[in-house]
């Protein structure tokens, strides 16, 4: 295949797990009993931050804040669109206070920010996909919010049903290749999602179970490079014969709270010029 695709330059907004931990259970992956080797955790984080860089990317980071182990996972606490930011209301209380130093960081910045009256974790539920907005429900987001994305934003969403408590977050289940396109597991979705899904990516890239329990489509593509889990090595064989370049990036310790390099990354999307 011809070496046709082009990246495109993000900005990412990221947290440091300085105070990364797992210490309460609020999804499948969590088991409070096993330690987290935060110091892997940092070096793991620090790497994902350094090729983002590499590849052209600009990444700024929020302050950690102590008693908020969850906060590196940055994807969950906004979801940005043209310059516009939609805030999150978490579904598990310990998470909750997570919202006021990420709001607290756009605001510094020059964003106005929307409170949500319903549950929506940001992007862990929320990803935009060029025309519309694919959202995720089920474990977490509720539709409501959905509603009241489409409302803020102006975009048409696309409400998406999972319903395998493993791929609680539709980020763990799906991420956007580019504009036109995705990965996704299948069996993470409803019947009339999956049939959703079918239509509106005929060509998307399907994966295995195998490969979406290693955290392979909790992944962050340019268009061109897909930062990527090293365990996913089917998936990653299968983006790089579509003329995808994979670039494994090791967050395994990360896996321990049910999280990955999408979670880790919050994608700040300015107005197009």
């Amino acid at each position: 295949m011809p070496d046709s695709r082009v990246p495109r330059r993000r900005r990412y907004l990221v947290c440091e797990p300085r105070h990364f931990a797992v210490q309460y259970a609020i999804n499948p992956w969590m088991h409070p009993d096993e330690p987290v080797d935060v110091l892997r955790a940092l070096d793991q984080w620090q790497a994902l931050v350094d090729t983002y860089r590499v590849h052209g990317h600009t990444v700024d980071s929020v302050k950690p804040v102590p008693g908020l182990p969850d906060m590196v996972f940055a994807a969950n606490a906004a979801v940005v669109v043209d310059g516009r930011v939609f805030g999150s209301l978490f579904h598990a209380p310990e998470r909750r206070p997570e919202s006021v130093p990420f709001e607290a960081w756009f605001k510094a910045e020059g964003y106005e920010v929307y409170h949500p009256e319903s549950v929506c974790e940001g992007e862990g539920d929320l990803v935009p996909a060029g025309r519309w907005i694919l959202a995720g429900t089920g474990f977490r987001t509720t539709r409501e919010a959905h509603s009241e994305v489409q409302e803020y934003f102006g975009t048409p969403v696309i409400s998406l049903t999972l319903v395998d408590p493993y791929f609680y977050h539709l980020d763990t289940a799906l991420f956007v290749l580019d504009d036109g396109n995705i990965a996704y597991y299948p069996e993470a979705f409803s019947p009339g999602s999956r049939e959703v899904l079918a239509r509106l990516y005929p060509d998307a890239v399907l994966a295995t179970r195998e490969d979406a329990m290693a955290f392979g489509l909790n992944s962050v593509s340019d268009g061109r490079h897909v930062f990527i889990s090293p365990g996913a090595t089917g998936l990653a064989d299968q983006l790089a014969g579509r003329g995808y370049v994979p670039v494994p990036v090791d967050l395994s310790e990360f896996q321990k709270a049910g999280g990955g390099i999408k979670c880790c990354t919050q994608e700040i999307r300015e107005i197009r010029s």
